[in-house]
């Protein structure tokens, strides 16, 4: 599944970077994504023209365990992809809201917006980025937001998300899934009645969502 989804992501990238100059790459973080980079970051592509930065992030310093940016730094700006543009979520100048709003401000206008790919994951309880259930989710044209902590078992922290508004307009949007404690929760998502926040992608994405799952 690895394999695939990174020439997945690279065959995207590639098509981005032969119509323009640059092409963005939106990652999540978690435990199953880690495998996907360690091949991703070996893809022989001019990774100086990809910017890079996260769906979402938890409000923690980069030293801290919880860290998305901590785990993207160790797994996927490595090797080749070491030459890509990493916009990072956290900012050690102001706060979450703070943050939330300036990040809105920022991305769209320094990036290539819509993104090029979006890649996200799944929780156990059917979220994904920082959309989860039960939460409130804007109803304007807000692109970031500040996401309290969320009921466990999620990582306690507090969260920066890129909202749907930003992302399900990507060109391609991935959900990549493993684990058997989580095929009856996709096989859900996959209802259009689910209601459960992996399920939009799959059913708003206006360019569709390819989904990748391995036990």
């Amino acid at each position: 599944m690895a394999t695939a989804v990174a020439q997945t992501v690279a065959e995207h990238l590639v098509s981005a970077l032969q119509r323009r100059a640059r092409a963005t790459l939106v990652v999540s973080g978690g435990k199953t994504p880690v495998v996907v980079w360690q091949v991703l970051r070996e893809v022989d592509l001019p990774w100086e023209r990809v910017d890079i930065t996260l769906a979402d992030e938890r409000w923690v310093p980069l030293d801290h365990p919880d860290s998305n940016e901590a785990l993207v730094r160790q797994h996927l700006l490595q090797s080749r992809a070491a030459q890509a543009c990493w916009w990072p979520l956290y900012d050690t100048s102001a706060g979450l809201a703070a943050t939330a709003v300036r990040r809105a401000h920022d991305l769209p206008r320094q990036l290539h917006w819509p993104a090029d790919v979006v890649m996200l994951g799944m929780g156990q309880d059917g979220h994904t980025a920082s959309w989860f259930p039960g939460h409130a989710m804007p109803t304007d044209d807000r692109w970031c937001m500040a996401v309290p902590c969320p009921a466990l078992p999620n990582v306690q922290q507090p969260r920066l998300s890129l909202t749907p508004k930003a992302l399900l307009d990507a060109a391609c949007v991935l959900l990549v899934v493993q684990g058997q404690d989580k095929e009856a929760m996709l096989g859900q998502a996959m209802l259009p009645s689910s209601g459960l926040p992996v399920g939009w992608p799959l059913w708003q994405a206006p360019n569709g969502c390819e989904v990748f799952f391995s036990p």
